[in-house]
């Protein structure tokens, strides 16, 4: 069975995000959560209902869902949102740092903290994420009999 995964992230580390999500695309996965830039502004003009139907929409048919972690993850609303809905749908979770994957200008950032909390963290580097993000994702799903 194919599984479906949402990605959440705070915006800002949407070039991180990118390498994670693509890593993921690249082994024939399917992924949840990604809206470029200028859609995602059209939907913030909408508003915080909008944003909420994107993601509740973007959320229905996953199982899991990787919170990709930076230096801002921790602090967005949305990122917290995002959690609390796939709690409430049953997702397995999971967090992944991402910090230290190098932004468009070759940047890293430091690190918030670890969420979501209770459940397992991983870093995408130290722990070879390209590698066992499947295994990570497949751990979290059974945690939830999903």
């Amino acid at each position: 069975m194919a599984r479906r995964v949402f990605f959440s992230f705070e915006y800002s580390d949407v070039s991180r995000a990118m390498v994670v999500r693509n890593s993921w695309v690249t082994q024939g996965k399917e992924a949840a959560g990604f809206i470029d830039a200028a859609d995602f502004e059209k939907l913030e003009k909408k508003g915080s209902d909008a944003i909420q139907t994107w993601i509740d929409d973007q959320l229905d048919g996953t199982s899991v869902t990787v919170v990709l972690v930076g230096k801002y993850t921790c602090h967005s609303k949305w990122v917290k949102y995002e959690i609390e809905k796939s709690e409430e749908i049953g997702n397995g979770l999971l967090g992944i740092n991402i910090s230290l994957i190098n932004d468009l200008n070759g940047n890293t950032t430091d690190l918030c903290g670890t969420i979501p909390k209770g459940h397992d963290f991983y870093n995408w580097y130290g722990d070879d994420g390209y590698k066992n993000m499947g295994d990570w994702i497949e751990k979290a799903a059974k945690a939830a009999s999903r």
